[in-house]
């Protein structure tokens, strides 16, 4: 990861959230599009609702019967929609949460995801933070409920971590307002472009199955010059994942913002 500007520390002042304006459902014209992704449990609503200034869910889902939350904040002259995505343990697509999520980052194409883990329960978290870093290359990882591991003596070296996931890491409360400064600005920096995320993808991958997946890698680059998760869709084609065949057959992939 290669970080263009100064830390979110130094350039914040003494009262950084006080560029945040809470929007609530206010988000008809905005900037940049949110994705919040994390397993259930790991406090993403409260991220949700600290960014946004709202308390529930607004909605369900277009034909689903999944709760939607989405709302919006101003931070540093720039708009922000924030859709809070399902709770899940991955983004197989073998359940009605799992589709929602997994199709949002992949056609829904946020400028940033903020993937939420729950710091003293990191180690089952990471699982679906990198399938996310297999589908998109502007993500902020949120390590969330600090003060709640500090308490059972885990602590996590957050420089290394964000070093071997190739993405920026910021500890947070949310509850008690912890970390949310910082989170705001790494958030907004990623979306501009000060920041350039580098995430981890799979490796090690056997060379007969790398080969085929390169081909179909190929092929998709060609109808859709520039898509950053040419790799993960070959994959998923391989698989033979119906909605990603669909997808590819009814242009899904195309970038119309």
């Amino acid at each position: 990861m290669q970080n263009k500007s100064q830390s979110p520390c130094e350039t914040c002042g003494q009262n950084p959230q006080s560029k945040l304006k809470k929007l609530g459902v206010d988000v008809d014209k905005t900037d940049y599009v949110v994705a919040l992704a994390g397993n259930p449990n790991t406090g993403k609503s409260t991220v949700f609702n600290s960014l946004t200034g709202l308390k529930q869910h607004t909605g369900n889902w277009p034909g689903k019967t999944v709760g939607r939350a989405e709302g919006g904040f101003m931070y540093a002259d720039s708009s922000f929609k924030i859709i809070d995505l399902p709770g899940t343990y991955s983004l197989m697509s073998t359940s009605e949460d799992e589709e929602i999520a997994r199709n949002f980052i992949l056609f829904g194409k946020p400028d940033v995801t903020i993937i939420v883990v729950d710091a003293g329960r990191l180690e089952r978290n990471l699982n679906l933070a990198l399938q996310i870093l297999e589908i998109t290359d502007k993500a902020v990882l949120c390590l969330n409920l600090i003060d709640e591991a500090k308490r059972h003596n885990i602590e996590v070296d957050q420089r290394t971590l964000s070093k071997d996931l190739g993405i920026p890491v910021v500890a947070t409360s949310a509850l008690r307002g912890i970390g949310i400064p910082e989170l705001l600005k790494t958030v907004d920096d990623v979306a501009k472009g000060k920041i350039i995320c580098t995430p981890h993808r799979i490796k090690n991958v056997p060379k007969e199955i790398d080969s085929r997946v390169k081909k179909i890698q190929e092929s998709i680059e060609k109808i859709y010059p520039g898509i950053p998760n040419s790799r993960w869709i070959a994959f998923r084609l391989l698989d033979g994942d119906e909605d990603i065949i669909k997808a590819i057959k009814e242009g899904e992939f195309i970038n119309d913002k």
